[in-house]
């Protein structure tokens, strides 16, 4: 027994100052998503009536002034979510978590609640440049940036497109500033250098495709292995199964996928070449089975997305250079 505590007092000796030593936290974490899951716990109700919802979608979307009145009282309370949101997108990773082997049952709960943040964000942004403070202006609009990347990481094709149209407004809130001559010599440094940091077509496209399309192909397995295809073909899609194509046949499900690699191949050319290939993909898209064929998204609005993106930020780049 004595042997005992003499031992644990050694151990308590060899560890460090034990009785007189300073506490120390655990170290923070480096990924994002964990940061902005609570700034979405933060965010309070954004509903107002439809005249107050109009002046904030028009806001946001460089369509109308701000209206200090009617939108403040919503930013302010939903300060702390903002700048949780802001704080995360310093940190150098972001897991969101997603439990791909579930396939689409997997979770996107939080898919609403980060349009609206970015949303609320880039409001901030314009609150702040409506009172004069462009510095605040830049740094929340250009969180509102990485905040659109990392929407993006690790998602299938849905989360491109959100991360898209959180991208948009903080681009062209950015250009409105640099036309009107908001922004001083080192504001526009630290946006060139974003906007440079950024891919010419804002996302990687590419790889949102080849997740939608693993994803798919998940479905359709699950669909061949099924012992009543059609009724899990509802379960899935929440709608009427097709009166032909089920259960999908080992070579249907080939063909998919090699339609699927090569739009993915063509979405990492330059979005006017990625054009052409596209048309000329869409005869194998039509030959595809009516179930994979319903499954699949429009590879040309996807590249008219990557078009959008591009378009913004060539003229961003031109505003911040004068012309």
């Amino acid at each position: 027994m004595r042997f005992r505590r003499l031992a644990t007092i050694l151990i308590m000796l060899a560890s460090g100052n034990w009785m007189c030593g300073e506490a120390k936290y655990p170290q923070e974490t480096k990924n994002a998503a964990l940061r902005y899951w609570m700034a979405f716990a933060e965010m309070q109700d954004t509903s107002a009536d439809k005249a107050t919802q109009d002046v904030l979608e028009k806001a946001a979307a460089g369509g109308a002034a701000w209206d200090e009145t009617k939108l403040a009282p919503i930013l302010d309370a939903n300060a702390d979510a903002i700048q949780t949101m802001q704080r995360a997108t310093k940190l150098p990773d972001c897991d969101w978590g997603l439990e791909y082997s579930r396939g689409p049952r997997a979770s996107i709960a939080y898919a609403p609640r980060a349009r609206a943040l970015a949303r609320l964000n880039t409001l901030e942004g314009l609150r702040q440049m409506a009172h004069g403070d462009s510095q605040s202006a830049v740094n929340t609009w250009l969180a509102g940036l990485h905040f659109s990347q990392d929407l993006a990481r690790g998602g299938t094709l849905i989360f491109a497109l959100m991360a898209k149209s959180a991208l948009l407004p903080d681009l062209r809130a950015l250009t409105g500033a640099a036309r009107n001559g908001q922004l001083n010599e080192t504001e526009k440094g630290q946006v060139l250098r974003a906007v440079r940091a950024l891919p010419d077509d804002g996302l990687d496209w590419g790889l949102a495709w080849g997740i939608e399309s693993a994803t798919v192909e998940q479905i359709l397995q699950e669909l061949q292995a099924a012992p009543n295809p059609g009724t899990a073909y509802e379960a899935v899609m929440g709608s009427p199964a097709p009166k032909q194509g089920l259960p999908p046949t080992a070579q249907e499900i080939q063909a998919y996928r090699e339609y699927m690699l090569a739009v993915q191949a063509a979405l990492r050319e330059p979005p006017l070449k990625a054009r052409t290939v596209l048309n000329d993909l869409e005869t194998r898209r039509s030959s595809l089975g009516e179930v994979e064929e319903g499954m699949t998204p429009s590879a040309q609005k996807s590249n008219g997305a990557r078009i959008e993106v591009m378009t913004a930020r060539a003229e961003l780049a031109q505003a911040l250079a004068g012309k």
